[in-house]
């Protein structure tokens, strides 16, 4: 919620989000995320064209994926235990984006989001992570530091302000296979 507050309404962007979540869990993160900044937060739904300006969430049991500029939904072989899953997003993302992604993982166990970021740093794009000195659980940010010795460590209240930043300056204008504006 404080990385969408931080978000502007002309971010030249799209930001999709995956939650770690069970399979039969509430889904209420679109409605939160909506309420918490500028920009209009819905649950990603498959096929739709991704848009600057929105943020995506993965709806619970299904992977979000970035497919041919648009948003693909995938039961897939869950990552790490979880379905939505962090690496399948960044290795999609990857894919189709290159050097104009910026991966981001939160808090959380484990080590979903370290292979994806390794994919994202390979082909041109940032990696950030939260700063795990304030994670409630480090496990996350921290695989994605040892994968990704690079990766910018940020303090949650300043994300959105460093994803704007970063979309606004070093990812505009960066060659990819195929362009996320519409």
């Amino acid at each position: 919620m404080t990385m969408a507050a931080g978000l502007p309404p002309e971010l030249p962007a799209a930001v999709l989000v995956v939650l770690h979540m069970p399979a039969t869990g509430r889904y209420a993160l679109p409605r939160i995320l909506d309420r918490s900044g500028a920009l209009p937060a819905v649950a990603a739904v498959d096929g739709a064209s991704v848009r600057n300006g929105r943020i995506y969430v993965a709806p619970p049991d299904r992977h979000l994926l970035l497919c041919d500029e648009m948003i693909r939904l995938s039961d897939g072989p869950r990552y790490h235990g979880h379905r939505p899953a962090a690496d399948p997003l960044f290795r999609s993302a990857a894919e189709v984006a290159g050097a104009r992604v910026l991966a981001v993982t939160l808090s959380g166990t484990l080590d979903d989001g370290a292979a994806g970021s390794v994919a994202v740093a390979r082909a041109g794009g940032l990696v950030a992570v939260q700063e795990p000195r304030e994670c409630a659980y480090d496990g996350m940010p921290r695989a994605t530091l040892s994968a990704v010795p690079t990766a910018a460590r940020v303090p949650v209240a300043r994300l959105g302000e460093y994803i704007a930043e970063q979309s606004r300056h070093r990812l505009r204008g960066v060659p990819t296979r195929q362009s996320l504006e519409r």
